[in-house]
């Protein structure tokens, strides 16, 4: 039988069988309203004092909450996923390819699953049932990951507003992707890709083998950014699928790093300069070309260097 208390504070009980449940050893468990108005049951408490310290900290919570704050949790909790999502778009502050992916994630993966759920009916067991049904959609683990934490950031933004009272993720066991394992190109690889490459695939090559900058960011190559003899200054990258100058990944507008220039990337920028010129800002590579193979390279070259390469490159 639940004890029930002050108006508004919710009631104790244990839910065993017992006859003299005051004297068995089953734990309390709770039902209170919670800010945004919904019904909420916890259990596991050994002692009937332990039940209503809980509830005088609920009840207590609720009274010193401003109602217009109360209010605002409680149409947080009534809107519709679709809705909370447009609200709190996880890439809002993102760059433009990482916009694309967590947009293709939400329209593929999360919105026709959650977009008319209303928010404050999510629990842990509607995240657990939403994994469930990317494995059956058969969704690569990468995806799956993807998803989960982009789900992630909207009901978290949701709770931190007081529309969801719960942790949602408390025992979820999210998707667990392994990346591939990434092959290291030995510098006899390199060598040979290089003789098969052209001059401006050669000093890409050379840039990311050298001073360890991303397809991107080689392609960005601009002698100002020489910034002393052993020196090399990256500020910019030429993005995937626009191929316009971008802001480096995960960096703001303006940001850049350092990374030590070996002597003969140094010798490598200043021959391709005295041969082929810069335009009239600095930059080398003035066709912004842009691949995701190996090293930099294209699939022409790559192909070259299988077919008439002396070192076998490796497959």
């Amino acid at each position: 039988m639940a004890t029930q208390l002050v108006r508004g504070m919710g009631s104790f009980f244990k839910g065993c069988a017992c006859s003299r449940q005051n004297r068995c050893a089953h734990p309390y468990a709770i039902r209170y309203r919670d800010a945004a108005g919904r019904q909420r049951e916890e259990a596991g408490y050994s002692t009937h004092q332990a039940a209503l310290d809980r509830l005088t900290k609920v009840y207590e919570e609720k009274r010193t909450t401003p109602r217009a704050q109360a209010e605002l949790k409680r149409e947080i909790g009534k809107q519709r996923f679709g809705l909370r999502f447009c609200l709190a778009h996880p890439a809002t502050s993102l760059r433009a390819g990482s916009v694309r992916t967590v947009n293709q994630v939400l329209n593929r993966h999360i919105l026709p699953v959650l977009e008319s759920r209303r928010i404050n009916t999510l629990t842990a067991t509607v995240v657990d049932d939403f994994i469930m049904s990317m494995e059956e959609r058969s969704a690569g683990l990468a995806a799956q990951q993807n998803a989960f934490d982009t789900l992630k950031k909207i009901l978290l933004d949701a709770r931190r507003r007081g529309g969801i009272t719960e942790d949602l993720f408390a025992g979820v066991v999210p998707p667990e992707y392994v990346p591939r394992k990434i092959t290291i190109p030995t510098l006899d690889e390199i060598r040979t890709l290089k003789a098969a490459s052209s001059d401006g695939l050669r000093l890409v090559i050379d840039l990311m083998s050298g001073c360890g900058l991303r397809n991107g960011e080689a392609y960005a190559a601009n002698m100002e950014r020489m910034v002393a003899d052993n020196v090399c200054r990256i500020t910019e990258q030429i993005e995937g699928k626009t191929r316009e100058r971008a802001p480096l990944k995960h960096r703001k507008l303006g940001d850049f790093r350092e990374t030590p220039l070996p002597a003969t990337v140094r010798d490598a920028l200043l021959r391709f300069e005295k041969e082929h010129g810069v335009d009239t800002n600095g930059y080398l590579l003035r066709s912004q070309r842009y691949s995701y193979w190996v090293v930099g390279g294209s699939k022409p070259a790559v192909d070259r260097a299988y077919h008439g390469g002396a070192a076998g490159l490796r497959g």
